[in-house]
């Protein structure tokens, strides 16, 4: 196998969605990267890329606030309030045992329901590439084409 070859078809699913500088003010972007739409965060020095749209009921994250649960930091959906974290995608949820009333709430994971997506800077430009996980996200029924929620320019 070529090196060379491989090298540069990595390089095609890898797009640019924009400048460092940009990102680093307005802490979150979005962008269609190969007719998938992701929303990028800038949040405590790292970026985080996820699909647009929530797993549970396709809300808009990209509107949605960063909060801390449990020493994670995810992304709050504005709908219904779902907790997903920015490095994994996983579904976040307190739980409490009902046969004990002295229990205090703990957070649990439901697992990775968000695709996250890989994020690179080089040179001042921000790069995300895909997710190539075969496993299927709960996010990846809300990113097909009729829940689309940023507008081309055609």
């Amino acid at each position: 196998m070529d090196p060379e070859i491989s090298e540069q078809d990595e390089e095609q699913k890898t797009v640019c969605v924009g400048r460092e500088e940009d990102i680093r003010r307005s802490e979150r972007m979005t962008a269609v990267v190969h007719g998938r739409e992701v929303v990028i965060f800038y949040h405590k020095g790292e970026y985080h890329a996820m699909d647009i749209r929530c797993y549970h009921s396709g809300g808009p994250l990209h509107l949605g606030e960063i909060e801390d649960f449990n020493g994670q930091s995810c992304i709050v959906c504005p709908w219904h309030k779902y907790k997903i974290t920015l490095a994994t995608g996983e579904g976040l949820y307190q739980s409490i045992d009902p046969k004990d009333p002295s229990a205090k709430p703990k957070w649990c994971s439901k697992g990775v329901k968000q695709r996250i997506h890989i994020v690179t800077v080089k040179n001042g430009n921000i790069y995300v590439t895909l997710s190539k996980e075969p496993f299927k996200c709960d996010s990846d029924y809300y990113a097909t084409g009729e829940f689309k929620v940023i507008q081309s320019s055609s």
